[in-house]
Formats: structure tokens, C-alpha cells, sequence
């Protein structure tokens, strides 16, 4: 009852994205339209700002409701780079891990019985090298933020390293996007901020670690 009653939250939620057309709210455009008076709004009152973007953050990562990566922007524009940085850090990972266990209690059982040794494959793989699997994963923003997030929750990753890998893999592109954010007004759109370039980058940074993780095994094997 309790994993039906879960399922039909966030169904709920998502039917009210598309019914009341939130997506329009969390939009570039509804920003910038609104900007003057959100800035004067929050400067006001930063606390309560802060927090109330921070459990909105929260919630539109946990539910995996699309426009993270505008509100990643507007931290930007709204708080600066250092202080934008921390509350999206931190927000989207909590988001994250919640999208991650709420994944984990309402559908891995059904999972686990309709792909069992398919599943007990890829635990296998994530229990030798889940946290490199992960933070690859996380370091290149081609990947959908949501899909990782449900998809780990059907494995047996630790919720302690699923965690901390995420908020450090995030967090290179958490900060070219809060960075880009403090020029917002001379962005259109989401789609030119990440260049060949920068992903190519994210890549090369993805990569370092099974790199330098072949090389101590290299290493230990001429030793012995």
C-alpha cells in the first residue's frame, strides 16, 4: 500500500505539471519577463529566498519534473556564482537521492522479478566498480540528469555513495551553469551552453579516473 500510495504522489505530480502547465513558470522566459521584481523580492528577504528556492530546487529534481537546468541558471542570476553554486550543489543532490530511493521502494522489487539475472549482472559490475561507473556517468552532461538518477535507484549502489558521487560529479557543470546564469539576460536558451568543446572536456575529466585506476593496477602488477 505504501509503494501504491508513492506511485499515485508522484503521478499526481506530473499530471499537474502538464494540467497546469508549469513547465511555462520554470521557463527561461518567464524569468527574464519577471526579473526586476524577483531580484528586488529576494534582496528583501534572502533568507526566505534562499530557502524557498532550495526546497524548489528540491522538489523539481526529487520529482523528476523537467527544468532543473533553468533553475540552475536563475540560482545564478539570484545569488552569484559562490553562494548559487552551494544551494544548487546541494538541492539537486538531495533531489537526486530522493528520485534515487523513491525508484529503489517503488519499483525495484517488480524489477528485480521481471529481469532478475539481468539485474544481478549489472549489480555485479556496480558492486566492483559502481563509484567510477557513476561519477562517469555524472561528469557528462549529455546523460539526463532524471534517468540516472531512476536508473541507479534499480541497483544495489549504496544510497551513502550514490550520494557523494553525485554531488561531486554534478558539480563541474552545477558551475558552468550558475556561472552562465549571471549573464542570463543574454541567453536565449540552454542549448548553446554546452559547447563540443566543454563536453569533450567533461569527457576527458570522466575518463581520468578509469585511467589512473589502470595504471595503479599496471603498476602493481609489474611489482609483483
Amino acid at each position: 500500500m505504501k509503494k501504491v500510495i508513492l506511485a499515485l504522489v508522484l503521478l499526481g505530480a506530473l499530471v499537474a505539471y502538464f494540467v497546469f502547465d508549469l513547465g511555462q513558470i520554470l521557463s527561461l522566459e518567464s524569468f527574464k519577463a519577471s526579473q526586476a521584481d524577483i531580484v528586488a523580492a529576494k534582496d528583501a528577504n534572502p533568507v526566505l529566498y534562499i530557502s524557498g528556492f532550495f526546497l524548489v530546487y528540491v522538489a523539481v529534481t526529487g520529482l523528476s519534473i523537467p527544468g532543473a537546468a533553468i533553475m540552475t541558471l536563475v540560482a545564478g542570476a539570484l545569488f552569484g556564482v559562490l553562494v548559487g553554486t552551494i544551494i544548487v550543489s546541494f538541492a539537486s543532490t538531495i533531489g537526486a537521492t530522493l528520485a534515487f530511493l523513491s525508484a529503489r521502494f517503488v519499483l525495484r522489487d517488480w524489477v528485480q522479478g521481471q529481469f532478475g539475472e539481468r539485474l544481478r549482472a549489472i549489480d555485479d559490475g556496480l558492486e566492483k566498480d559502481g563509484a567510477f561507473y557513476l561519477f562517469t556517468l555524472r561528469l557528462i552532461p549529455v546523460f539526463p540528469f532524471f534517468v540516472i538518477n531512476l536508473l541507479m535507484g534499480l541497483t544495489r549502489i549504496k544510497t551513502r555513495t550514490f550520494f557523494w558521487i553525485s554531488q561531486l560529479g554534478m558539480l563541474p557543470a552545477t558551475i558552468v551553469f550558475v556561472n552562465a546564469g549571471t549573464q542570463i539576460s543574454l541567453i536565449e536558451s540552454t542549448a548553446g551552453l554546452l559547447s563540443p568543446a566543454l563536453i569533450a572536456s567533461f569527457v576527458a575529466l570522466a575518463f581520468f579516473p578509469w585511467a589512473a585506476k589502470g595504471i595503479v593496477a599496471l603498476v602493481q602488477r609489474s611489482r609483483g
